[in-house]
């Protein structure tokens, strides 16, 4: 796992069991206790959840979802967190204006944060977008749970590795035939102003599964 850097485990949206019954399944044996270093989930989690979420990693970073209405959970509103150079923000998203698929928004949020990537939910839609040198990353809703904003919701979940200035993101979504397929992007951040981004799709791989998560 060393060579992979710090491994975050980036989701939300679980909505369950309003909207969605559980995580699926395939996506739940591939999280694995102890293999990754940082959890930051976008908020919409019940305590049960919680509870599981907090044996996955030492640092479990979460905020509250415009549904989270559990009182014994008291969640900010909003995270930063440091994960080897990059500075990660973490909102839910609601707070967006106009709407939290605005990348203006986003942008004004990352600026307003100070953070090299903002990470939000709330469409349940996941995205990595490269921007000015700095990222918008959405994780999606890892159940597939129901949005009025997105319709025919895909569950994904993100994994970013970071080694020092570099950071790898992983994809994973659950394809309608029941399979997972990973896609992968490759950013190093800028010393300046100057930034360096390759996406590539890696397919429904299962050595890349294996040997991130196993």
């Amino acid at each position: 796992m060393a060579s992979f850097g710090e491994l975050v485990l980036v989701f939300g949206d679980l909505h369950i069991p309003e909207r969605a019954n559980a995580i699926p399944e395939k996506f739940k044996r591939m999280l694995v206790p102890n293999k990754m270093q940082h959890v930051i989930c976008t908020g919409n989690i019940a305590r049960e959840q919680f509870n599981e979420l907090c044996a996955l990693a030492p640092n479990v970073h979460v905020v509250r979802g415009d549904f989270d209405n559990d009182e014994t959970l008291s969640f900010p509103e909003v995270q930063i967190v440091q994960v080897g150079e990059f500075r990660i923000g973490l909102i839910h998203g609601h707070q967006l204006l106009p709407s939290a698929s605005s990348q203006d928004a986003k942008s004004r949020m990352r600026r307003k944060l100070n953070v090299d990537i903002l990470v939000s939910g709330h469409t349940h839609q996941n995205e990595v977008v490269l921007e000015d040198g700095y990222y918008h990353i959405n994780p999606g809703s890892i159940t597939g749970a129901y949005s009025a904003i997105t319709p025919g919701v895909t569950p994904s979940f993100i994994l970013l590795a970071v080694q020092d200035t570099k950071l790898v993101c992983y994809v994973y979504e659950m394809s309608k035939e029941g399979e997972v397929e990973v896609s992968k992007t490759e950013f190093t951040k800028p010393v300046q102003a100057t930034a360096g981004g390759t996406s590539a799709a890696a397919g429904s791989n299962p050595e890349l599964l294996q040997s991130l998560l196993t």
